[in-house]
């Protein structure tokens, strides 16, 4: 496992990190447990960074991924969680005021059996007032930063073009790390054009979601995936040359999302421990960057194709 800093926060973090979305659809108890497991299993594997919003399944992924960390040694780990993005009875709710993250955080806290969060993101920007993210969010964030209840300020999006307006209209030091998912696999590597401008600013990068939501797996896109159908077509071909190749597209997916060391880590999700100790095993092994090549040529036309985040 490779370790890079989160641009100057001081946090190494593994270059395969653990996000806790997946738990938020847990609703068995014997998934539960078994989610609570990969967490565990993930730490020991070296994975030191879990990445969680209350938004994931309306509070239950926190509140699942709480019982895991009240077992787990607080040094063991850096956490990330988020405000902004809420949701209850399965309807999304949204609230970026200074008040609701400040009360958001606590709230985490909470469900996360914790009394610090290393970093606190404001999340999927693109769904609020961009203004009042920058004069009313992030200050409240700054203040708990400043009281030491938390460790660092971010911001999430899938419009890499929000995070920049965002940074650009925000006191240098406010916002110290970007999480962009769905910009660095093989079907789409926009996030490579923004890093020397996040780099100029000191700003560390977290890549998420290195098979594309799902697009980039031999189980076949999710059905509900809003990618354009050409684009899920050309990844359904990618998958198929891979797969004649006995090369799992899943696997040249996890190599290539961790392969550049400018971007300090990726989050990919699972309830299924096994699922852990395989992509562990696969970003262990050398990348085929001939496949890589012979996979975007497949692609081609749709790479970088890219559609409105829900």
């Amino acid at each position: 496992m490779q370790y890079h800093e989160i641009g100057k926060t001081g946090m190494k973090v593994s270059s395969l990190s653990f996000g806790a979305s997946s738990l938020g659809g847990v609703f068995h108890d014997l998934k539960e447990k078994e989610g609570i497991q990969a967490v565990f299993t993930a730490v020991e594997s070296g994975m030191n960074f879990i990445d969680v919003s209350p938004y994931y399944g309306h509070y239950k992924a926190e509140t699942v991924l709480g019982k895991a960390l009240k077992d787990l040694p607080r040094n063991r780990y850096y956490l990330s969680t988020k405000v902004g993005r809420y949701g209850k009875d399965g309807v999304n709710l949204w609230d970026y005021s200074a008040k609701r993250a400040t009360e958001s955080v606590y709230e985490s806290m909470e469900r996360l059996n914790i009394d610090f969060i290393d970093l606190i993101n404001v999340h999927d920007v693109e769904f609020a007032d961009l203004n009042q993210v920058v004069n009313e969010t992030l200050p409240a964030l700054v203040e708990l930063r400043e009281k030491g209840v938390v460790g660092h300020v971010g911001i999430t999006d899938l419009q890499l073009e929000n995070l920049k307006w965002v940074i650009d209209h925000s006191p240098s030091g406010t916002i110290e790390s970007v999480l962009s998912f769905c910009h660095y696999c093989l079907c789409d590597d926009k996030l490579a054009d923004f890093l020397d401008y996040f780099e100029s600013k000191e700003i560390g990068v977290i890549n998420a979601s290195p098979l594309s939501m799902g697009l980039l797996s031999e189980r076949g896109v999710p059905v509900w995936h809003p990618a354009p159908q050409p684009l899920v077509e050309a990844c359904r071909k990618a998958m198929e040359h891979c797969k004649a190749k006995n090369y799992p597209i899943e696997k040249l997916a996890m190599q290539f999302s961790v392969s550049n060391p400018r971007i300090a880590t990726t989050l990919f999700s699972t309830t299924n421990p096994e699922n852990v100790k395989k992509n562990i095993a696969f970003i262990e092994e050398p990348i085929d960057w001939e496949l890589v090549q012979e996979v975007q040529e497949i692609i081609g036309e749709q790479k970088r194709v890219s559609w409105a985040n829900s």
